[in-house]
């Protein structure tokens, strides 16, 4: 058969699509991941925080919440810290927290706040997954990751 009569692409084409694909999964799941991280240190990270625990006086629409925090240990009070929380969370429910160093900003403790900061990593997963099985044509990898992602998300739902 001739050259480019519908059989697929072959050579350097078919090399430039793999890399092509693969370096754009890659580049989103190391994106993902390091904004993920750049939350969910806090959590794993607690040694030498301050931890403690937020009563929320109010929350806006964007999801923030404000309260004053109350130590655990020898951490400082402070008057207002704000927290980023899912909509389940009311005025007058009082969250576990630790604090980001040098701010007034908490970040939900626990298992729930670590599986609330990898949520954008979770995204990244179901999306490298599409990337995967239409770029690479792999549909066992691409289904691994849909699953990894959709585990990481319908988790980190059920923990709200």
């Amino acid at each position: 058969m001739a050259k480019g009569s519908g059989e697929g692409p072959s050579g350097f084409g078919l090399f430039a699509r793999l890399v092509g694909a693969g370096a754009l999964a890659l580049l989103l799941l190391v994106a993902a991941g390091w904004n993920s991280w750049q939350t969910a240190q806090y959590v794993v990270l607690t040694k030498g925080r301050d931890q403690g625990t937020v009563t929320l006086d109010s929350c806006d629409t964007s999801d923030d919440c404000t309260g004053p925090f109350t130590p655990k240990g020898s951490a400082t009070a402070r008057p207002e810290v704000t927290v980023n929380l899912p909509v389940r969370h009311h005025v007058g429910d009082r969250v576990d927290v630790v604090m980001e160093p040098g701010t007034d900003v908490g970040v939900r403790a626990g298992v729930g706040g670590l599986l609330f900061a990898w949520v954008p990593f979770g995204g990244a997963l179901l999306l490298a997954a599409l990337i995967v099985a239409g770029g690479l044509r792999n549909s066992r990898i691409a289904w691994a990751l849909a699953t990894l992602g959709g585990a990481l998300l319908g988790a980190a739902f059920l923990t709200l």
